[in-house]
C-alpha cells in the first residue's frame, strides 16, 4: 500500500516561465527576485514544487533553451546567488525547486562547441554530432523543426553539425563519454546546490541514427517540411533508455530527487512518454503526456478516452503526470474556449486536473484562468511565430505576463513588459479574484486544500464509473478503505448522474452544493463539479 508521501508523486507541481513571471528591477522581465517575492503566495495557492523553465546564461535564440554556461545564472534573471537564495526560501515553504535543464542541444556559443567547430581534432570535437555529407551536400534529409535543414556547414572544419532545431543549438553528441561525463557533473553540481530535480528537454531526442539514415516522407499534422517526414533516424532511438537510467543512478545517490522527461512527438504518443519510465523504477521518475495539450474538442468522452490511454501505458511501478498547459502550446483556456462558459470550463478542466491520479502540472496564470494573449506581428520575440506567421503565431501568445494586481503594467513590472498584457487584465488579475470568492482562483485554493486533506486524491487508483459519454465523468479515488467520489458536468445542460450506493458528503461543488447526497443518483447543474466522500 502507497502511504509514503512523495513530493514529486502526490504533490502539485506549479510551472513558472520566468521571464512573465515577476519582474523586481524595472527591465519589463521577470527574475528570480520576483519569484522569491511570490513565494508566500505560491504557499498560499498550497503547491509543493516549482519548475521553473530555464535560466542558466543564453544568448536567448530561442530564449534560454540555448545555453551557453550551464553553471550560471543568465544576469537578466539575477545571480547564482539570487538562485540560492530561492532555493532556501522555498524549502522553507516545503517547497521543492525544479530546474528546467537542456542537453539535447546547447548554444553555438558553448565554449564545448567554440572548441568542437574550431578543428576535426581537439578535445571537443567529438562532443557534437559532425559528418562530412555527400558531396558538398548535407548527408541526410533531416530537418530542423524550428525551420530549414537540419545540417549546417562548417567551414573550419569542412563538415555539416547536425541542429534538431535552430542552427544556433548545435546538438550534442551522447555517445561521447566524456560529453556524457560532462553533461551528468552538471546535474550533480545543481543538485549540491539543492535543487530537487530537472525537467529535462526533449529527451528522445538526444542519440541520432548512427548510420544516418534518411527519413521516410509521411504525412504530418502541419504542412511545414519537418512534418512530412516519419522522425524514425533523427530521435526516439533505443539507446535513449541507456541515458535515462544512468540520469536516474545519478540522481538516485542524492535524497529525494526527481527526473521529469518533455517526450516530444508531433501528436499524442503516451506509449512513447510511459516508455522513458522503463519498469516505473529505473528511468525517468516522471514523464509528460502531452496528449491533453493536443485536445482541443471539449467533451468528457474525450478526456476519458486520453486518460484511460495515459494509464493503460503506464508501466505497473511507474507514475502519472498530468498537464493542461505549458509554455510551447496554447493555454488550455483557449483551446477548450466556451465563450461566455469559458470561466465553467475552466473549473471542470481544473478538477479533472487535481482530481485524476498523478501529479498535476499547473502552468502560471491557470488558476486565475489566463488565456493566450492578442500579439501582433511586430510584437512576437517567439522565432517560431517570426518564421511561420500567421499560420503558426509562435509560443508567445501563451507567455504573456502574469497578471498580479490592477496597478500599472498589471503589477507585473514597473517598466513595458517584454510581452503585452492580456485583454481584461485590469479585472482579472490575482488581487481582484482574491477577493472575489467565486473567481477561479479560489476554486483552485478550494480544490488544492481539498486534494492535501483527502489521502484518497493523492494516493488513491482510479476507478472509471462511468465513460463519458453522455458528457459527464464520475469517477472514484479509493485508499486504505477511503473514497472519494468525483462528478463532472462538461455540458452547458444539467444531467443526471448515477452515484454508487451509501452516504456521500459533499466536500466540493461549484454550484453550493452541501451535505449529503442522497439516494442512487444526483441531478448536476450545467458545468457542476462536485467532489464527496464516502461515509460509513
Amino acid at each position: 500500500m502507497d502511504n509514503e508521501w512523495i513530493w514529486w508523486k502526490h504533490g502539485v507541481i506549479y510551472q513558472i516561465y520566468p521571464r512573465s513571471f515577476h519582474d523586481t528591477n524595472g527591465d519589463g522581465i521577470g527574475d528570480i527576485p520576483g519569484i522569491i517575492r511570490k513565494l508566500d503566495y505560491l504557499e498560499n495557492l498550497n503547491i509543493d514544487g516549482i519548475w521553473i523553465s530555464p535560466i542558466n546564461v543564453s544568448p536567448m535564440f530561442d530564449f534560454g533553451y540555448d545555453i551557453n554556461d550551464y553553471y550560471a545564472i543568465d544576469p537578466v534573471f539575477g545571480t547564482n546567488g539570487d538562485f540560492e537564495t530561492l532555493i532556501k526560501e522555498a524549502h522553507k515553504r516545503n517547497i521543492r525547486i525544479i530546474m528546467d535543464i537542456v542537453l539535447n542541444h546547447t548554444s553555438h556559443l558553448h565554449p564545448w562547441f567554440v572548441e568542437s567547430r574550431a578543428s576535426r581534432d581537439n578535445g571537443k570535437s567529438g562532443w557534437y554530432i559532425w559528418h562530412d555529407g555527400k558531396k558538398g551536400k548535407p548527408p541526410n534529409n533531416w530537418m530542423g523543426a524550428f525551420g530549414g535543414r537540419g545540417w549546417e556547414w562548417e567551414p573550419r572544419r569542412r563538415q555539416f553539425y547536425m541542429h534538431s532545431f535552430l542552427k544556433e543549438q548545435p546538438d550534442l553528441n551522447w555517445r561521447n563519454e566524456a560529453m556524457k561525463k560532462a553533461a551528468f557533473q552538471i546535474l550533480t553540481y545543481w543538485m549540491d546546490m539543492g535543487v530537487d530535480g530537472f525537467r529535462l528537454d526533449v529527451i528522445n531526442y538526444f542519440t541520432k541514427d548512427s548510420r544516418f539514415r534518411s527519413n521516410p516522407f509521411a504525412i504530418g499534422p502541419n504542412l511545414r517540411p519537418y512534418d512530412l517526414q516519419e522522425h524514425i533516424f533523427d530521435r526516439n532511438q533505443e539507446e535513449n533508455h541507456l541515458i535515462t537510467r544512468a540520469m536516474r543512478k545519478v540522481t538516485d545517490a542524492y535524497k529525494d530527487r526527481m527526473l521529469v522527461g518533455e517526450v516530444y512527438a508531433p501528436t499524442p504518443d503516451p506509449e512513447l512518454s510511459a516508455s522513458y519510465l522503463g519498469d516505473g523504477t529505473d528511468e525517468l521518475h516522471l514523464a509528460f503526456n502531452f496528449s491533453f495539450m493536443y485536445t482541443e474538442k471539449w467533451h468528457a468522452e474525450t478526456f476519458y478516452r486520453v486518460i484511460r490511454q495515459w494509464y493503460d501505458s503506464i508501466p505497473e511501478k511507474g507514475w502519472p503526470c498530468n498537464v493542461l498547459s505549458n509554455h510551447d502550446k496554447p493555454r488550455s483556456r483557449t483551446r477548450f474556449g466556451g465563450g461566455k462558459d469559458s470561466d465553467a470550463r475552466a473549473r471542470v478542466a481544473a478538477a479533472f486536473l487535481l482530481t485524476v491520479k498523478g501529479t498535476p502540472f499547473i502552468y502560471y496564470g491557470e488558476e486565475i484562468g489566463m488565456e493566450d494573449g492578442k500579439i501582433k506581428k511586430k510584437e512576437i520575440h517567439d522565432p517560431i511565430g517570426k518564421r511561420y506567421w500567421p499560420i503558426n503565431k509562435g509560443r508567445d501568445p501563451a507567455r504573456t505576463p502574469m497578471l498580479w494586481s490592477a496597478a500599472s503594467n498589471a503589477g507585473f513590472s514597473g517598466a513595458s513588459p517584454w510581452l503585452p498584457l492580456n485583454n481584461g487584465w485590469e479585472r482579472q488579475n490575482v488581487d481582484a479574484q482574491e477577493k472575489d470568492g467565486t473567481s477561479i482562483l479560489q476554486f483552485y485554493k478550494k480544490l488544492l486544500r481539498v486534494r492535501k486533506e483527502k489521502k484518497p486524491l493523492m494516493f488513491g487508483e482510479w476507478v472509471e464509473l462511468n465513460h463519458g459519454k453522455e458528457n459527464f465523468l464520475s469517477y472514484e479515488r479509493r485508499w486504505s478503505g477511503e473514497r472519494v467520489l468525483v462528478l463532472l458536468n462538461f455540458a452547458r445542460t444539467g444531467c443526471t448522474a448515477a452515484i454508487p450506493p451509501g452516504t456521500w458528503t459533499t466536500l466540493l461543488s461549484t454550484h453550493g452544493r452541501q451535505g449529503v447526497m442522497p439516494g442512487s443518483e444526483v441531478k448536476l447543474a450545467p458545468y457542476e463539479v462536485v467532489v464527496a466522500e464516502y461515509k460509513l
